[in-house]
């Protein structure tokens, strides 16, 4: 894969932020086409799906998902999330993320939303949500503050 300057970057996003369509932003970041992510837009919120895949499991007597492939959904969720809706001048930067696994997270479709719970010039504040089957019913949350400019 031929490396791409920061530049670059910024503006497949913003084109994908105006043709509302995230699937070349998501096959540029490696990790995002390893959980085989997809990004629906349901009522005017951005929801990201984590597809069914065995290889996400890291308790096979239970089945449940690995609790590293659910923080990093978290994390990534967010990320699409400023892609989407900020203009960004720079790949965000992660400062911290604090997950909170809710309960074993069956490995099945899971869905993820972020919301800014505090915009700033050069620091988001957000909160994570995943859940699978039942909104009501989150299987893990996180806080996460990200460098923005």
């Amino acid at each position: 894969m031929q490396q791409m300057t920061s530049e670059e970057f910024v503006e497949t996003i913003n084109k994908s932020r105006e043709d509302k369509d995230w699937v070349r932003v998501f096959d540029m970041i490696p990790y995002f086409s390893f959980l085989g992510m997809r990004l629906e837009a349901k009522d005017g919120t951005l929801i990201c799906v984590l597809p069914e895949d065995k290889k996400f499991i890291g308790n096979p007597v239970l089945p449940a998902l690995h609790g590293g492939v659910v923080g990093a959904f978290l994390e990534s969720t967010a990320l699409v999330h400023l892609f989407a809706t900020q203009d960004v001048t720079r790949v965000p930067k992660i400062i911290n993320i604090t997950v909170e696994y809710l309960r074993s997270a069956k490995p099945i479709e899971t869905y993820a939303e972020a919301v800014i719970t505090k915009p700033g010039r050069r620091i988001a504040n957000m909160r994570i949500e995943a859940w699978q089957a039942d909104r009501a019913k989150p299987v893990a949350a996180a806080h996460a503050n990200f460098l923005v400019s």
